[in-house]
């Protein structure tokens, strides 16, 4: 199995290091013509979303993402990934690849201050969850399946191919969510 990371910025590398700890090969995406390789599933990491969704346009990937993703190609998107997949965005105009039937809100726990660790569960597992600047799920279509609440608000989601985190497992040492990614 191959993993491609988009690597245009954030934290590309860690899910790279996640990914070898449990055998799957990876490579990064930073230009149009690595979408040409073959690859069976793609990781949106968190980093700045506006940024990333300009990188996409100014690339000209985000066609091609979007096509890989409604075609069936199961994709993982951390933080700023869960907003680059959501259908709306709750306190930010901009759509970016739009294919998840949720809502999301940006920087809902505040700026980097608000950053915070908790363990809590996902898919009914305790694991460690880090929170920067994170966003959270403000509304999911029935088609969503719930994998995490913190607090009330919904953290994890999977609809279809499209699992999102509003946390960075990627920043913690339990495999759990990038084993439930690889599974799908």
């Amino acid at each position: 199995m191959t993993v491609g990371v988009l690597a245009l910025q954030g934290a590309f590398i860690e899910h790279e290091k996640m990914l070898a700890r449990l055998g799957a090969d990876s490579f990064e995406i930073r230009q149009k013509s690595d979408l040409d390789r073959s690859f069976d599933r793609l990781i949106i990491p968190g980093g700045e979303s506006t940024v990333m969704g300009k990188l996409l346009r100014e690339l000209d990937m985000m066609d091609d993402i979007r096509k890989l993703i409604t075609d069936g190609m199961p994709v993982f998107g951390t933080c700023a990934g869960l907003i680059l997949l959501a259908e709306r965005i709750e306190n930010d105009p901009a759509v970016h690849l739009g294919t998840m039937s949720i809502e999301a809100c940006r920087n809902a726990y505040g700026r980097q201050l608000g950053s915070f660790f908790t363990e809590d569960k996902f898919n009914g597992k305790t694991i460690p969850m880090t929170f920067i600047r994170a966003p959270y799920i403000s509304k999911a279509a029935d088609s969503v399946e719930i994998l995490s609440v913190t607090d009330g608000r919904i953290t994890a989601a999977r609809e279809k191919n499209m699992l999102a985190t509003a946390f960075h497992p990627e920043l913690n040492s339990d495999t759990s969510v990038h084993e439930y990614f690889l599974n799908m």
